[in-house]
């Protein structure tokens, strides 16, 4: 007769090679599916509430907010981003096939909407003294294109470019070559000047967008893109170029991530979802995403035979079911039922 030992261990290896035994071959997909089952019917009787704590999770995401955008997991992604970027799609396909036009119509009927928001923002770059010395340049190279403009055509008709031409050039002294005369013009007054000259191009950018003809602009600009084939940008910018950029945002990304007013935000969210979804179950909570349980079921049932295949080739299930089961079998609890 076996020792007590001796018989926990045939205990133990005909335990392991019963699970084993379910998680091989054709017995696998059964194992995975009642399991999966299982899960979900426990759970459609338990509120999300109940089953997370909500301080735990919002551990959980502000640590996620701190780490997992600076790791190298993520800087991976970033390249692999740029490197799709630059090389684009296998099939190059007209852009009107991935959005359609009606949605850009409401896209940009809604872009529009938002003049006054616009308005009220642009109104507040009149506070910057350099916005205003940029925007008296913009003012003064417009007038003296414009000014240019007639001229050139008053050079066609005898006897008027030598008028013009004065004219132009006594202009000039105002405006200047990039409005560097204006601004010596107005002195001590620029600001008065920017404040002015910001607040008319503010006005002159509000009253191109309310004009009706911006928006058949808008979309006949959509109709010549949509017609382009979707490629990389490798024709148009060099990796450098694209990666600086990346790299740049992926820099503000990684700082303002782990910076505490963003995880105070999580925090918000975290509360937000409990009072939005916390008294669902998990079922239900998949009915609110479109997500049926029977597309789950089926998803984890392809994805096992790889992932426990690979365990088993390399001797890591049985390894793992035997340190879950050993100790069961090794107290004092099973020796005394065995002796």
């Amino acid at each position: 007769m076996p020792t007590t030992p001796q018989l926990a261990e045939q205990l133990l290896d005909a335990q392991v090679r019963f699970h084993i035994a379910r998680l091989s071959g054709e017995h696998l997909t059964t194992t995975v599916e009642s399991l999966a089952e299982d899960v979900f019917s426990a759970g459609s009787s338990h509120q999300v509430a109940d089953l997370l704590d909500r301080d735990a999770v919002k551990v959980i995401v502000a640590r996620a907010l701190t780490t997992v955008p600076s790791s190298a997991a993520v800087s991976g992604f970033v390249e692999l981003a740029v490197d799709i970027a630059l090389e684009g799609p296998g099939s190059p396909y007209p852009l009107g096939d991935l959005v359609e036009r009606e949605q850009v119509e409401v896209l940009v009927d809604q872009a529009l909407g938002l003049t006054p928001v616009l308005e009220r923002a642009l109104d507040r770059l009149t506070a910057s003294p350099l916005v205003g010395t940029l925007a008296t340049r913009f003012m003064g190279r417009i007038v003296n294109e414009v000014l240019q403009a007639n001229k050139a055509m008053a050079d066609k008709v005898p006897g008027l470019g030598g008028l013009v031409s004065l004219g132009t050039s006594a202009a000039s002294r105002v405006t200047g070559a990039a409005g560097k005369q204006f601004e010596g013009i107005l002195g001590d007054t620029v600001g008065k000047g920017g404040t002015y000259a910001v607040r008319r191009l503010n006005r002159i950018i509000v009253e191109t967008l309310q004009d009706p003809t911006t928006r058949e602009a808008i979309l006949q600009v959509w109709d010549l893109a949509a017609a382009e084939p979707v490629q990389g940008l490798g024709e148009r910018i060099d990796r450098d170029e694209l990666s600086g950029v990346v790299d740049a945002v992926h820099e503000i990304v990684i700082s303002a991530a782990a910076n505490q007013h963003v995880i105070d935000i999580g925090n918000v969210v975290v509360d937000a979802f409990f009072e939005r979804f916390g008294g669902y179950t998990p079922t239900e909570l998949l009915d609110e995403l479109d997500l049926r349980r029977e597309d789950i079921v089926a998803d984890l049932v392809r994805i096992a035979p790889g992932v426990v295949g690979a365990l088993a080739e390399s001797g890591d299930l049985d390894r793992i079911l035997r340190n879950q089961l050993a100790p069961f079998y090794a107290s004092d609890e099973v020796a005394a039922l065995l002796g």
